[in-house]
């Protein structure tokens, strides 16, 4: 058991303390679960990320154990692969045939990303025997940058979290995590020479919560097995009210700046990574040498130097990488970037941004350049959340990063969120069969890997609906339309027509968070409007049922205040089932004052549990009302013209299997 942990993992014994101990214990119970479960279609392999090239050819080679480490693999370091195309430094190739398994790598990063792929292979039949299958597989990353970012300056997250993630992601070949340290509301990082910057005082949330120099190091030989890099973040000069606080000082002060080039050292000296992100973003600059300053000193410490774009103006040479974020982030010529402009999990919803993200290209470009060498997805906890568990569940961490790990590693998408974007219009188009094809595979290994992790996702892409053109409702979002009277596919109300159009999926964004910058339905969607969506369900028959229902998804870094009691949201929303409404449940959240140190609830439907309803055997009409007055209001700043209804298991939260979704009763 002990050696199947340490193969499978890569579990090396840095640290021999009970949390390590604790941690290796739950990957080997994760990797146990999807062995055991692995029984899949050999037709659907679930491969994720799919390989650039993979040869199935007849036969099976079996194997008498699980444990890696005692096949017979056959490992060869060589200079060079010519069929790799490009960061030929990650790729492999994976040959199994009756003699055996053969690996042919550059590096021994190639070699671990071969033997994940082996691992995702393994086949265990109903006999209780394993196998593999006979095939050759080439592949290579189109990305080298493949990544995660938690911001625990804001909300602190545990070492074991931190671990578990790294070595969940890294079988999936996420290689990559940025480590937000400090922030506004706290310094996370332990100063042995500054220690005041730790106390409780100097903190305002999660206080006295900071990583010690021991448990940093221990994370960093942890990643390093792993082959994830670790880019820590110092964010300067912004973003720093705890340094002030702590020395009553700004950085960009004379004393500020002797100050920080102290702890600078110390941090240089802590971590043995080649990247210290320096932020620069969202500051005013009264001090215009600072930035150039701190670029030399650390460039000194041998250190290459990433920055926010926007944020401080470089000119190449003057800086190693941009990190994209906001629709404002530019690509420069002759310097390589990062990009992060929608890739802010927590402005995600949990059904429809995951679509966007998937079909999306990395960075606008099929795979890499020299100015675009990847992705990262950045969870920013600027409001407060119970605990880790929840910052991982409301975000739909895993999901978005089992979609940006294909996305990054095999290259192509079909847009840049502009012009589907969130939507699957069609179950022909390219987009909804490349996704429902991931779904199939993510889901697989939400029941296997991922096996009581938080991960909400379930199933989406066997929902239909029609959707109205939008009517006008002149601010007053209590008017009724003909929907409401009855269903049709074409409308005449006020002498004008107004037509039905199909979308798939349990979320659509009406218009998205970002406006016109990510595709919603309505591709010129205006304020005042009411829409209608409308759905059949068929049960074969009558039984009790799960509803998660959502018409606003709470970002997780806004401080917007809960609905009201008896309303879904500000704007009127409404669902009826087989025409009676549904009622909402009851918002634990009852403040009336905005504040990021009051935590979201249930106001987001991954947090509560989903509304009992009584399905009738045969049709069930499902009937939403949507309107909308301004896209801001004075209770939610970024209003999300959207729904989500998905009937569910009440108890697993899994979408029902026996039951259909039609929009037109269309029975198979």
């Amino acid at each position: 058991m002990d050696s199947l942990s340490l193969s499978s993992f890569n579990l090396t014994h840095y640290s021999t303390n009970t949390n390590t101990l604790l941690v290796k214990g739950i990957y080997l119970l994760f990797f146990i679960i999807s062995i055991v479960s692995c029984n899949y279609n050999d037709n659907n392999s679930p491969l994720l990320p799919k390989p650039k090239f993979f040869e199935k050819q007849r036969g099976f080679l079996e194997v008498k154990t699980p444990k890696i480490e005692s096949w017979k693999i056959i490992v060869k370091h060589i200079e060079q692969i010519p069929e790799i195309q490009k960061n030929v430094e990650e790729g492999y190739v994976l040959q199994i045939t009756k003699e055996g398994i053969q690996i042919q790598a550059m590096t021994p990063q190639g070699v671990f990303y071969a033997k994940q792929t082996l691992l995702q292979l393994l086949d265990k039949q109903d006999d209780g025997t394993f196998r593999l299958p006979y095939c050759k597989i080439i592949d290579w990353p189109a990305f080298p940058i493949r990544g995660f970012m938690h911001d625990t300056g804001r909300s602190y997250i545990s070492i074991q979290e931190l671990k578990k993630e790294v070595a969940l992601l890294s079988r999936f070949k996420i290689n990559t995590f940025h480590w937000h340290l400090t922030e506004d509301i706290a310094w996370r990082i332990e100063s042995k020479i500054f220690p005041q910057l730790n106390t409780p005082e100097n903190m305002l949330r999660d206080k006295g919560k900071y990583y010690t120099q021991e448990e940093i190091k221990d994370f960093l030989l942890f990643c390093k097995a792993h082959y994830v890099l670790v880019i820590p973040e110092i964010d300067v000069p912004g973003h720093s009210a705890a340094f002030t606080r702590t020395f009553g000082v700004t950085m960009q002060s004379t004393k500020g700046m002797e100050i920080l080039k102290k702890l600078m050292n110390e941090i240089c000296a802590l971590f043995d990574t080649p990247y210290t992100h320096i932020g620069t973003d969202e500051v005013r600059f009264s001090n215009e040498a600072f930035v150039p300053q701190m670029v030399n000193f650390l460039r000194k410490k041998g250190k290459k130097i990433i920055s926010w774009n926007p944020g401080w103006q470089y000119k190449k040479g003057e800086i190693d990488k941009l990190h994209l974020w906001s629709y404002r982030g530019k690509t420069q010529k002759g310097i390589s970037s990062i990009d992060s402009r929608y890739h802010y999990l927590n402005h995600f919803d949990t059904f429809g941004d995951i679509i966007a993200l998937y079909n999306s290209k990395i960075g606008n470009t099929s795979t890499s350049t020299p100015e675009n060498e990847g992705a990262i997805l950045a969870v920013w906890n600027d409001r407060k959340l119970k605990d880790e568990k929840q910052i991982i569940l409301q975000n739909n961490f895993y999901p978005n990063m089992l979609a940006l790990a294909e996305r990054a590693w095999t290259g192509g998408g079909a847009e840049y969120f502009d012009k589907e974007g969130t939507i699957l219009r069609s179950r022909s188009s390219k987009n909804y069969i490349d996704f429902a094809d991931f779904e199939r595979r993510m889901l697989w290994y939400k029941r296997t890997v991922f096996q009581g992790e938080p991960f909400a996702y379930t199933k989406q892409t066997h929902i239909e609906w029609n959707i109205t053109d939008a009517f006008p409702n002149n601010g007053n979002l209590k008017m009724q339309f003909p929907p409401e009277q009855q269903l049709d596919t074409i409308y005449s109300y006020q002498n004008k027509t107004y037509k039905t159009h199909p979308a798939y999926g349990a979320s659509v964004y009406l218009r998205h968070t970002w406006g016109s910058l990510v595709s919603g339905f309505y591709k010129n969607p205006q304020e005042n409007h009411t829409a209608y969506a409308y759905t059949w369900v068929y049960a074969d028959k009558a039984q009790e049922a799960g509803l998660w229902v959502e018409f606003q998804n709470y970002s997780r870094s806004e401080k917007d205040l809960p609905p009201l009691q008896g309303t879904w949201d500000y704007r009127g929303s409404k669902i009826w089932l087989n025409d009676k409404e549904i009622q909402p449940p009851v918002w634990q959240n009852i403040h009336s004052e905005k504040s990021s140190e009051i935590a979201l609830q249930n106001e987001n439907l991954a947090a509560r549990e989903p509304i009992s309803v009584h399905l009738k055997k045969g049709w069930n009409k499902v009937l939403l009302k949507l309107p909308i007055q301004k896209f801001t209001s004075q209770e939610v700043r970024l209003q999300k013209w959207m729904f989500t209804a998905i009937f569910v298991d009440r108890k697993t939260r899994e979408a029902l299997e026996n039951i259909y979704y039609s929009k037109d009763k269309r029975k198979l």
